[in-house]
């Protein structure tokens, strides 16, 4: 089955193939009305989607390129002299970004791989994308950029446009307000003092002034005024490394020693097993016995729980999924104690999952509190819905910058693009289709790939594999630049304009890895 899929996707792929260019300014999506026109009566008779078969970067590789061994020459004398001035220890790539497209990265010494990584999933519509490009070259991102506004204080006139046409019109339901920020650790941090500013303003009452003994003992970081409260995560979380989110983070050691944390709880998170239809009962016990650890959390922790702060599917610990029903559960127990509930969408956010937000997937009766979000966004924050997350008085939630409109300004056009092109559509269509491959494979080696999972969740898709690292080393041998997570787990996170024919590269590639 797995060779007849490819063979189809082919064959439609070549009749619309267009010779590579290496000039990056004639890069262009092909979905002009025209086209459309074409296409609509091509789909009377074709039997995979549009997006199957019209790429959307129709000059970029038609297939990895590797001339050297990875690094090369060039990639190792700059990473020797970098080396001297910055840690290059976690480097991965020297990139040539000029001559990068699409979804293939260069690298300095013009290897050229499909990158299913992409940036730690951070890069959503193309290395060297026409439209970021036509933005980044528009006198309103020159005006952003060299008179970065300190947004709390001078916000520019059109701040507010800026907003409502892109950042919030892709607001997840139930939420209208939203707070701009720098990064994904950030928008967590700047979450988790919303939710204790909240929590005491419940206890105080509506109105209520600060007590003149809350006021200085603040200042000496003592109670009340510094008062004893906590956020809830779930062990094998990641949710930054800064000193409030690094307190959530659960992931690896490696993030956390030597650094100094508060005392806050963490509930397990479900460990499924895997094929799911083999293993109904027993995930459903280990959803219920999850659920009542957080409900025992919530009510015997030695100090109040304002949040709850949860991944919709734990990215860094080791891509670890659970059902609908369980994210449903762990709503209800938050409301019934009163304590918010944060959805971390920092890495699952913008279209990756084949949802726009992957809490979509829960069809939860009432709204998460607070949404975080930061890399496909190329900017970062939260959203809320609850006027009374917005603290009671300025400079409580606060900086100099408060986000970044340069940042922002491609949020909105990447959401364009997203709509304009249905990426969000294409990478549900393109994952179920990878994931039947991997499934295939999977039954051939079974000993290679291992608890596969991410089955209707887009091209958020992972499996375990028992020697990881040389295999992700390998793959780069055959063009393909792959990331791991946790201990084990081989993650795929390709852009939103990744396709059949690029998971036909990345299926036969993986293939041949194995039988190497």
């Amino acid at each position: 089955m797995l060779s007849t899929l490819r063979g189809s996707t082919r064959a439609l792929s070549r009749k619309v193939s267009i010779p590579v260019t290496t000039k990056i300014q004639q890069a262009r999506p092909i979905h002009n009305t025209v086209h459309k026109h074409a296409v609509a009566a091509a789909a009377k008779v074709a039997v995979d989607s549009v997006s199957s078969y019209e790429p959307f970067f129709p000059n970029e590789p038609t297939k990895p390129s590797v001339k050297t061994e990875i690094p090369g020459p060039k990639s190792k004398v700059a990473i020797t002299e970098l080396d001297e001035v910055f840690d290059t220890r976690s480097l991965n790539m020297i990139c040539n970004y000029e001559n990068s497209i699409g979804n293939y990265v260069s690298d300095h010494d013009h290897n050229v791989l499909l990158d299913v990584y992409a940036q730690i999933a951070s890069i959503p519509i193309g290395y060297n994308n026409p439209a970021l490009s036509a933005v980044a070259s528009s006198p309103e991102m020159l005006t952003a950029l060299i008179n970065r506004p300190a947004l709390g204080n001078f916000p520019p006139a059109s701040w507010t446009n800026t907003l409502k046409s892109g950042i919030l019109s892709v607001a997840p339901k139930g939420l209208n307000q939203v707070f701009t920020g720098m990064s994904g650790s950030d928008a967590n941090e700047c979450a988790y003092k919303a939710a204790f500013m909240y929590h005491r303003r419940r206890e105080r009452g509506e109105g209520a002034p600060f007590t003149e003994e809350e006021l200085n003992s603040a200042m000496n970081n003592q109670k009340p005024g510094s008062p004893e409260l906590a956020i809830m995560s779930f062990k094998k979380g990641f949710h930054g490394r800064l000193f409030g989110s690094l307190s959530t983070t659960r992931s690896k050691p490696i993030h956390k020693i030597d650094i100094p944390s508060f005392n806050w709880p963490q509930a397990r998170f479900p460990q499924l097993k895997y094929p799911l239809e083999e293993f109904v009962a027993e995930n459903q016990a280990e959803e219920a016995a999850c659920i009542a650890e957080v409900e025992e959390v919530l009510t015997k922790w030695h100090c109040p729980v304002s949040a709850v702060v949860i991944e919709p599917i734990q990215s860094e610990g080791g891509d670890f999924h659970a059902s609908p029903k369980f994210f449903q559960d762990l709503r209800a127990v938050t409301q019934k104690h009163n304590v918010l509930l944060i959805v971390d969408e920092v890495q699952t956010g913008v279209g990756a999952t084949g949802k726009f937000w992957a809490h979509d997937h829960w069809n939860l009766q009432s709204p998460p509190d607070i949404v975080t979000f930061s890399k496909k966004a190329q900017t970062a924050g939260y959203y809320f819905g609850n006027p009374q997350l917005r603290p009671n008085m300025a400079y409580r939630q606060f900086n100099t910058w408060m986000g970044d409109p340069a940042r922002v300004l491609l949020f909105n056009t990447i959401i364009k693009e997203v709509e304009r092109l249905n990426l969000v559509q294409n990478t549900a269509e393109t994952g179920e289709y990878l994931y039947n491959g991997l499934a295939e494979l999977s039954k051939r080696y079974p000993g290679e790939i291992q608890n596969l999972r991410g089955k209707g969740q887009g091209t958020f898709i992972a499996w375990d594999s028992p020697q990881r690292d040389a295999f992700l080393k390998k793959m780069k041998t055959v063009g393909v630049n792959i990331g791991g997570s946790g201990e084990s787990a081989v993650r795929l996170r390709p852009m939103l304009i990744f396709q059949k024919h690029h998971a036909d590269i990345l299926l036969e590639s993986i293939e041949k890895i194995i039988k190497a």
